[in-house]
C-alpha cells in the first residue's frame, strides 16, 4: 500500500522535473547590460520640461541598478515644474461688483 494520493504520482513524474529544467540557474545575478529603449520623446513645448524628458534618455546607457537614480530625479524635476505652476500668479478673474 502507498501512502502517496491519487495523481500525485502525476505531479512527481516528468511534469515536475520540467519545471526545474525550464529555469536554469546562473552563476552571476546582477544588473543587466545597458540597452537602449528607443522610447520617442514628443516635445511638449515647456523647455524646463522638455528638458526633464529627456534625461530619461540618459538611462539607455546605464545598467538597470542605475535607473532608479534618473527616474527620480525627473520625476522630482517635473514635480518642482508643476509646483511652480501653482506658485505662478493666475490670470485675473472677472471683476466684481
Amino acid at each position: 500500500m502507498s501512502d502517496t494520493a491519487p495523481g500525485a504520482e502525476a505531479e512527481t513524474g516528468a511534469g515536475a522535473g520540467a519545471s526545474t529544467e525550464a529555469a536554469p540557474e546562473t552563476a552571476e545575478h546582477g544588473p543587466a547590460a545597458p540597452a537602449p529603449l528607443n522610447v520617442s520623446r514628443t516635445p511638449t513645448g515647456d523647455a524646463e520640461v522638455d528638458a526633464r524628458l529627456d534625461r530619461l534618455a540618459d538611462a539607455d546607457h546605464l545598467a538597470t541598478d542605475g535607473h532608479l537614480e534618473v527616474y527620480e530625479d525627473v520625476h522630482r524635476g517635473l514635480r518642482d515644474a508643476l509646483t511652480a505652476l501653482d506658485a505662478r500668479p493666475g490670470t485675473p478673474g472677472p471683476p466684481t461688483s
